[in-house]
């Protein structure tokens, strides 16, 4: 029998989340949306919280009116957007009323289907959401992260997906290797439990190419029985990003595998994304190579950038790799947590943290004493009893511990942020007044973006206007040389 899989494209998504720090503007993909629309993708992966906080911050982009340029461009194929089952933006805890409310426009504004994920299973969540979500009949993936560790054994993994499988709201299984460590040995084993425990429900693989084994990982997942991969267009694929498009669909194919993806349109979205990425200065075209490191702390591709300007502000970018090893070793102390958002981040930060100040948990966030006091969920594994103690001997923990997150109705939400507008509310609810007042100030969103900037065509200019053969330019942003040819 010839097995059919399907293609979900984060060409938009996780592609420019991992490359370009999520700075994607509406205008950047407004060209080829509607190729990718009649490509044949399952579903186009689009939208997500720290994406609207990106583009509020740092592009000072109205997120939503972003979208909604988008959906009108791709209007057959489901567009999909991603939440933590309890928090959106925010490190912390964000209020059910919120994410209701947040799941609650998204599907206002056209998305169909999520997926929802929470590092810390707590699947109540997800059946809340998907309530609302199914109201709108969407679409709803719950997430099964995969680590290394101990603890994460193929009946842990079993488990978990049994426990999503048995939520009516949720209608397949995303099963999620951040860092793309899943080797092809372990993969047959847990592949095939994961499958089995999803009781019928389709099961979904996103693997990041951080090691090179994502694109033999996919094989092997189809071979044992999962039916839709996600991909990205080549530019915006590979190194912290997921395999091809190019690459996976010829895979499938000399599989003897079927597939719904015009293959005639992946030429003229790669163009495009490659024309956009460097002209914006954005990775594009990364390899993957195998780097046995990756095993060791297992952080995400992006978050590797983070912890750099963490250490850059210090003056210790040359100690990353001991800040990684650092990494392995709270992540270790704290349970195991899977090395996705927030925990991720809350392990990095606090291994930094040990390497600048050179005293371990001497500094300790308020969002660890927060995961130590269970605010988060279960971790799991115990934490170690010496670092329980000493996160727990802290200045704030006191504090901390006895200040569980909020839980406001959407009324008081209302009022202490002065709208009864839900895309107004949601985000003054989750970004800082003058970030959207910035936002604002900058007008519509953009329509097209410049395939070469200002800066590099005054350089050209100054070029033809010279008998010089070369120029050089340097400012704070930018050294620049151009030869005449």
């Amino acid at each position: 029998m010839t097995t059919h899989v399907e293609i979900l494209d984060t060409t938009l998504r996780d592609g420019q989340q991992s490359l370009w720090g999520m700075r994607m503007q509406a205008g950047m993909a407004l060209p080829i949306a509607h190729l990718l629309d009649q490509t044949g993708f399952r579903v186009i992966d689009y939208a997500g919280s720290s994406m609207f906080e990106v583009l509020v911050k740092y592009c000072r982009e109205n997120p939503w009116e972003g979208l909604d340029l988008i959906r009108e461009r791709i209007r057959r194929t489901p567009m999909r957007g991603g939440m933590r089952g309890n928090a959106a933006v925010s490190f912390g805890v964000t209020p059910d009323a919120l994410m209701d409310l947040w799941m609650r426009r998204l599907n206002e504004h056209g998305v169909r289907s999520f997926w929802i994920y929470d590092v810390l299973y707590g699947v109540h969540n997800f059946a809340r959401l998907g309530r609302v979500a199914k109201e709108y009949g969407s679409e709803i993936a719950g997430t099964v992260f995969y680590a290394l560790s101990p603890v994460h054994t193929d009946e842990y993994f079993r488990a978990r997906t049994a426990e999503m499988a048995a939520v009516p709201e949720i209608d397949t299984i995303l099963f999620y290797d951040t860092a793309g460590n899943l080797d092809p040995d372990r993969l047959r084993t847990l592949v095939p439990a994961i499958v089995s425990a999803a009781d019928g429900k389709p099961v979904e693989f996103h693997s990041n190419n951080l090691m090179g084994l994502s694109g033999l990982a996919y094989v092997e997942a189809v071979r044992h029985g999962i039916t839709i991969l996600h991909t990205a267009s080549r530019p915006m694929a590979n190194g912290p990003s997921v395999p091809s498009t190019e690459s996976v669909v010829r895979n499938l194919e000399m599989m003897g595998c079927t597939h719904s993806v015009d293959t005639a349109l992946l030429p003229p979205v790669a163009d495009h994304m490659r024309a956009v990425g460097r002209a914006a200065g954005y990775l594009v075209d990364q390899i993957s190579e195998y780097d046995l490191f990756n095993t060791t702390h297992q952080v995400p591709g992006g978050m590797v950038g983070t912890l750099k300007a963490q250490l850059v502000q210090h003056g210790m970018d040359h100690r990353l790799d001991e800040v990684l090893e650092e990494t392995a070793a709270v992540r270790r102390e704290l349970g195991y947590p899977v090395m996705a958002t927030p925990l991720s981040q809350l392990v990095g930060t606090q291994a930094v943290l040990n390497i600048v100040t050179g005293e371990r948990y001497g500094h300790v966030p308020d969002e660890v004493i927060a995961y130590a006091a269970g605010h988060y969920g279960t971790p799991p594994a115990p934490i170690d009893a010496d670092v329980l103690d000493r996160i727990m001997a802290a200045p704030r923990a006191a504090l901390v511990t006895d200040s569980p997150p909020e839980q406001p109705t959407l009324e008081g939400l209302q009022a202490r942020h002065g709208t009864t507008d839900g895309d107004e509310l949601v985000l003054r609810a989750l970004l800082p007044e003058p970030a959207l007042a910035a936002m604002r100030a900058a007008g519509p969103v953009r329509r097209d973006f410049p395939l070469a900037s200002p800066e590099v065509e005054e350089v050209r200019a100054l070029l033809r206007a010279t008998a010089t053969p070369y120029v050089r330019v340097v400012t704070e942003s930018m050294d620049l040389e151009l030869r005449r040819s």
